[in-house]
């Protein structure tokens, strides 16, 4: 049965924090904050993408794969202690070492009683300028599944899976109570501010439209920070602006674009079956012409 059937308000907790080199300085930064918005009252945690360290993915080197750690592993041990000894509920981030030369970057859900709820394996991978994540990451095979929690049906997505309708719409349709996404996104600081604007609002723009065309809420969880190119180039700016959006796309929270942050914000788990008894995009959809999204394109 929905959990969310008993529970009308959900205590989330976000972390958007910068990251140094040193794997255990993060994760350590990482616990106390988690701590933190435990004691603020948070039932449900969201860390960053890959948040144990810095985005390795701006340069193709082999020797980051030493960061992949199995699932379980170090640290889903770690953060399912914590989760059992604060009684809360963590979605992480960890670049997943599954086999020899098989790698995922996996968002993992630590329920209350330090057990893995389940697990998600980004499906879309980008291969771009700083973002080389095709070098590192297999696709997901794990599909769009929600992860059924005591807190909820938790929707979880990563970073590029972001900028995909299909990837939110698949979670609705199976049932997600909310739509999660761990990011590692910016810009690099020698581009032009006008289009580092159109970039974040772009960003912040689509993940809008996702609550909204599904009737559900998001959290979007981004790093910040100043990051460099260990090639020698001129790095990566993470953008920060975290946030928690309704559904209806209204802005619960907003987090800076600059400055780390923790926040406890409450979401109304009820809301959605009031928007979409208003807005029934569900029982309105014309899946016997839709054939066609199969397609890569149509030429």
């Amino acid at each position: 049965m929905r959990s969310n059937q008993f529970k009308k308000n959900l205590k989330v907790g976000v972390i958007q924090q910068s990251c140094s080199a040193d794997l255990n300085e993060n994760f350590t930064k990482t616990l106390n904050n988690i701590r933190l918005l435990a004691a603020q009252g948070a039932e449900l945690v969201v860390l960053q993408e890959l948040h144990r360290g810095l985005y390795f993915c701006q340069q193709e080197i082999s020797d980051h794969f030493d960061q992949a750690e199995t699932i379980p592993g170090p640290s889903t041990d770690r953060l399912g202690d914590l989760a059992r000894e604060l009684n809360i509920v963590i979605v992480a981030s960890l670049f997943e070492k599954r086999g020899v030369g098989l790698h995922h970057n996996t968002a993992v859900v630590l329920e209350r009683d330090g057990s893995i709820a389940g697990k998600y394996r980004k499906m879309h991978i980008p291969d771009d300028p700083g973002y080389y994540e095709k070098f590192y990451f297999t696709p997901g095979d794990l599909g769009f599944y929600p992860i059924q929690t005591s807190v909820g049906s938790l929707g979880v997505l990563v970073c590029w899976d972001q900028w995909f309708p299909e990837a939110a719409r698949l979670m609705a349709m199976a049932g997600a109570d909310l739509l999660i996404y761990p990011t590692a996104i910016g810009w690099t600081p020698d581009e032009d501010a006008e289009e580092k604007t159109r970039q974040r609002e772009a960003w912040v723009t689509v993940q809008r439209a996702h609550a909204i065309a599904n009737g559900l809420p998001v959290v979007s969880v981004n790093r910040v920070g100043h990051e460099p190119d260990p090639a020698g180039g001129c790095g990566l700016d993470f953008w920060g602006n975290s946030f928690i959006a309704g559904p209806q796309g209204e802005f619960l929270w907003v987090a800076s674009s600059d400055q780390e942050a923790n926040a406890v914000v409450t979401i109304d788990l009820q809301r959605s079956e009031t928007v979409r008894r208003m807005w029934p995009y569900l029982r309105d959809r014309r899946i016997d012409h839709y054939g066609d999204l199969l397609k890569i394109y149509r030429d």
